[in-house]
């Protein structure tokens, strides 16, 4: 089968990042390209109190459509759909997004806990969860949840994260498949997501 008609053996990559993250998506789908075949779902940690302007940075540095995540959003390849300011942001059965702002997790909101848990459960073993620089333990959970299914988890390693607390906490379920460098997470992802011939 051709690999213009081939679904891809993932079907959504999902991430985390929290102190130091802005800079590391930054760089992450700097290097992505246009025609990715599947949706990025991203939870960065921002405050709340400030408009935030990560779509818009995000967008001049990749090929990739940026935008913040609207109730009930469809995903489409090629797209990264950013948690807002505040909010919880979910994967549903159907495949959609969905905006809450249930309780903190972790003192965080948005949680990359329940974004990758919704994912995990929507998506089984063909999700990507990837965890960048950050601070705290939000991940971790989630972590266990991708992998509980038989999904994929990438990790940041020591070296190139600004802060290695999520990354750390996420390495410690011992649930981890790949610990990478910032520079080498985007053509591991490439090669997961593309179909072979």
């Amino acid at each position: 089968m051709a690999a213009s008609t081939a679904n891809p053996p993932f079907e959504i990559i999902a991430l985390a990042s929290s102190a130091g993250g802005v800079n590391a998506l930054m760089e992450l789908l700097a290097h992505l390209p246009k025609e990715l075949p599947v949706p990025i779902v991203a939870v960065q940690h921002i405050d709340p109190r400030h408009r935030s302007l990560l779509a818009d940075i995000l967008t001049r540095h990749t090929a990739l459509r940026v935008k913040m995540a609207e109730e009930g959003d469809s995903l489409e390849a090629g797209a990264v759909y950013l948690a807002p300011p505040d909010r919880h942001l979910l994967v549903t059965p159907e495949r959609t997004l969905t905006l809450t702002r249930t309780e903190l997790v972790h003192y965080v909101r948005p949680s990359a806990d329940l974004l990758f848990e919704s994912v995990a459960a929507t998506y089984h073993d063909r999700a990507i969860a990837v965890v960048l620089t950050g601070t705290g333990q939000d991940s971790a959970t989630g972590v266990k949840a991708i992998k509980s299914m038989g999904g994929t988890v990438i990790v940041q390693d020591q070296a190139s994260s600004e802060f290695f607390g999520m990354p750390s906490a996420a390495i410690a379920t011992g649930d981890v498949d790949y610990v990478l460098s910032l520079v080498e997470i985007a053509p591991a992802l490439v090669k997961l997501v593309t179909p072979d011939d």
